[in-house]
């Protein structure tokens, strides 16, 4: 473990979430102080990045404030809007037409007359993109994520999972069952034993294998058609999640389950809207319609919860329909530039970035200690990106985890990128110096100009016209 000084700046440098998700003490309310004691720290020196809220919705350009008010604005990597169709007219035409026509709630759940036809459609157009016969809805996807897996599994029944399998899927695998396995991320060998060793100790109980079909740390897919067969060898039933990939991805915008052809062939797929739909909601689809009428009557996040409202509904209704189009097609062309661009920037500026190019651009930087301190500076320099550090992802492999939209231009991406640098360069120098038993400075927020300079422009440029043949440097355009 890296040792700092004793001091409370210092002490800010340490610690993690894990270290108070069991807090010791009979009194409930007391016992959470420790984390606020914590995490007190962490904002009095600049080095709580959580929290935060957007003054006009998640733009590419956005302002924001921290937990304690403090406003930064810069260029926004840190939103899920992948194809930018949070702010997209049609979609916000279709939000306000539907508001006129059915108000704003659907007052009640989805089993107690809170569905609307607005819904209907959508599980209908669901299906179809997906090419399954059924869908059930849900509030949220993270509903949609517990709800599945507690829905269809009880507690004799095994679970055999990725590793880095999202938070709503592990929680809804241990709200279900203590037969748990974790399998090495997106190992198909390690799947296997996990699976014969689930099948051998229970010859009649149900197995559900679980995965996703991009890994929103990672950015990385596993091989679906290779576990799915696996899963059928074992007589149990595979489940993706394909939140981070689907509409966005592929030429069609059916993400990995199409460009691996496996569109309906999966047992059961769920999602959320949330990423690329521009709007809350999940849900899952199937070719069953026992497990759709199943599910609405024992997922407990889809028969106690109130249904999509009718905005909801629509939204994502109206975005199917542009990620169904031409716009769409082009949309998503946008969006893999962008994140190529970034990508290669990045590289080049000398970072290193995790996975295969999707609108999650994970940029390594280890230490939770330096990524904390590179963090502090980016609202002074005008960028908003999302620090995750353990136990979100393994210790000592914090990263920032940047978010790419299509409307984003190419000089958000190189101000991006220069402004990451100077973060880096300068966080570095402190955190080199801490370790050498240096106390560190306090941090006072100070809004800074600087701005890229001509040379940087002109190799930015160099490196565009070279991803994009025919470009004559960097977009104009904000």
């Amino acid at each position: 473990m890296t040792k700092f000084a004793s001091s409370s700046r210092a002490a800010a440098l340490t610690g993690s979430m894990r270290d108070f998700r069991n807090p010791p003490g009979a009194n409930l309310l007391e016992r959470v102080e420790a984390f606020h004691d914590w995490q007190k720290a962490r904002r009095e020196n600049g080095l709580w990045p959580l929290g935060r809220s957007t003054e006009a919705g998640p733009k590419r350009l956005a302002v924001a404030r921290n937990d304690d008010g403090y406003r930064m604005e810069g260029v926004n990597f840190a939103s899920q809007d992948y194809l930018s169709l949070a702010s997209h007219p049609a979609v916000s035409a279709a939000a306000v037409q539907t508001v006129e026509e059915y108000g704003v709630h659907s007052a009640g759940s989805p089993a107690l007359v809170g569905n609307t036809t607005l819904s209907l459609q959508l599980e209908r157009v669901i299906a179809e993109f997906l090419k399954t016969e059924y869908v059930t809805l849900f509030p949220t996807g993270w509903a949609a994520g517990f709800g599945v897996i507690k829905g269809l599994v009880r507690q004799n029944d095994h679970i055999v999972m990725d590793a880095l399998s999202h938070a709503c899927l592990q929680e809804g695998a241990q709200a279900a069952t203590k037969n748990i396995s974790l399998f090495r991320h997106n190992s198909i060998e390690d799947a296997r034993k996990k699976l014969a060793a689930a099948r051998e100790k229970a010859p009649d109980a149900g197995i559900l294998v679980v995965t996703e079909s991009l890994f929103s740390m990672d950015s990385d897919t596993p091989d679906i058609a290779a576990l799915q067969a696996l899963a059928h060898e074992f007589g149990a039933t595979l489940m993706v999640d394909v939140a981070h990939d689907l509409g966005c991805l592929g030429e069609d915008g059916t993400g990995h389950i199409g460009m691996q052809n496996m569109l309906g062939k999966v047992d059961v797929v769920m999602g959320s809207f949330s990423k690329t739909f521009g709007s809350n909601g999940g849900f899952v689809a199937s070719n069953s319609r026992g497990v759709k009428e199943y599910l609405r009557y024992y997922a407990s996040p889809c028969t106690f919860s109130n249904a999509l409202s009718p905005i909801q509904a629509a939204v994502v209704l109206e975005a199917f329909k542009i990620i169904s189009s031409e716009e769409g097609f082009g949309l998503r062309k946008e969006l893999m530039t962008n994140v190529r661009l970034l990508r290669q920037l990045l590289v080049e500026s000398g970072f290193e970035v995790y996975g295969d190019p999707s609108a999650i651009v994970s940029v390594k930087v280890g230490s939770e200690a330096l990524a904390r301190l590179v963090s502090r500076r980016l609202p002074d320099l005008g960028l908003i990106a999302n620090l995750v550090e353990f136990p979100a992802v393994a210790k000592g492999q914090a990263r920032f985890r940047m978010q790419v939209m299509a409307k984003h231009t190419q000089h958000h991406i190189v101000d991006a990128v220069w402004r990451l640098g100077i973060a880096y360069r300068e966080a570095l120098k402190e955190y080199e110096a801490v370790l050498a038993g240096k106390e560190l400075p306090a941090y006072t927020y100070a809004i800074r100009t600087e701005k890229p300079s001509a040379e940087v422009l002109n190799i930015a440029g160099k490196t565009i016209a070279d991803l994009t043949p025919g470009a004559m440097g960097l977009a104009k355009s904000a």
